[in-house]
Parts: structure tokens; C-alpha cells; sequence
């Protein structure tokens, strides 16, 4: 059952979520632009901010979005550290692998990020 929230709650909620996916974006769009790397600090930020709000939105279409960016942070985050050997190795590969990481991240918080502006959740 969700839970209905005041007007000023749920413009509160979508606030948080917003700033968390611009700063999401700012993170995936640097990571495939070369030289422009803004990542780990912002999505630091990012993270703290989605996992210390995350119980406000519990109960509302909202939640889901918080789990979608967490689990995207962590997932991207697993990702990065499985390929960094490619790295030093190989480095085409280890690039390949880390541009393909980062465009798939792009494209999640684009489609959160859409998903919000619709006010709808996120199914999994």
C-alpha cells in the first residue's frame, strides 16, 4: 500500500531525487568525455544523500527510484573494480570495458530520470 504524501512532502521527495540525478548524470556524462572526470566525489555525495533519504520515501512510488540509483552506484561501482586489471594488462580492453560501464550508467540515470519527470516508479 503506498503511502500518500502531503503536497509539500512529495515536492520535497522529487527535489532530493532530481538533485541526486543531476549529480548522477554529471558523474556518467564525465566519465565518457575524456579529461572530464568529476566522478568519485559527486557520486560520494550522491550516494550518502539517496541512502540517508532513501527511509523518508519508504511506502511511496518514490522508494523506488532511491533503490534504482543505490543499486546503479553499486552495480556501476562493481563493475569498474572487475574490469580494473583490463587496465593494466591490456589497456584498450580495460577502456572498452569502462566506456561500455559508462554508457549503461548514462542510459540508467537518463531513464530515472525520465521515469521521474513522468512521476512514475521504477519496476524491476
Amino acid at each position: 500500500m503506498d503511502i500518500v504524501l502531503t503536497p509539500q512532502e512529495d515536492d520535497a521527495l522529487k527535489t532530493v531525487s532530481l538533485i541526486s540525478y543531476i549529480l548522477h548524470l554529471i558523474v556518467a556524462v564525465s566519465a565518457v568525455v575524456p579529461g572530464a572526470q568529476m566522478g568519485p566525489v559527486l557520486l560520494l555525495v550522491a550516494l550518502i544523500v539517496d541512502m540517508v533519504k532513501r527511509q523518508d520515501a519508504q511506502g511511496t512510488w518514490h522508494a523506488s527510484h532511491f533503490r534504482y540509483r543505490i543499486r546503479s552506484v553499486l552495480w556501476a561501482a562493481g563493475l569498474y573494480l572487475i574490469t580494473v586489471p583490463l587496465w593494466f594488462l591490456f589497456v584498450l580492453p580495460g577502456w572498452l570495458a569502462w566506456l561500455a560501464i559508462s554508457v549503461w550508467f548514462l542510459y540508467r540515470i537518463v531513464w530515472g530520470m525520465m521515469r521521474l519527470n513522468k512521476q512514475q516508479a521504477i519496476d524491476f
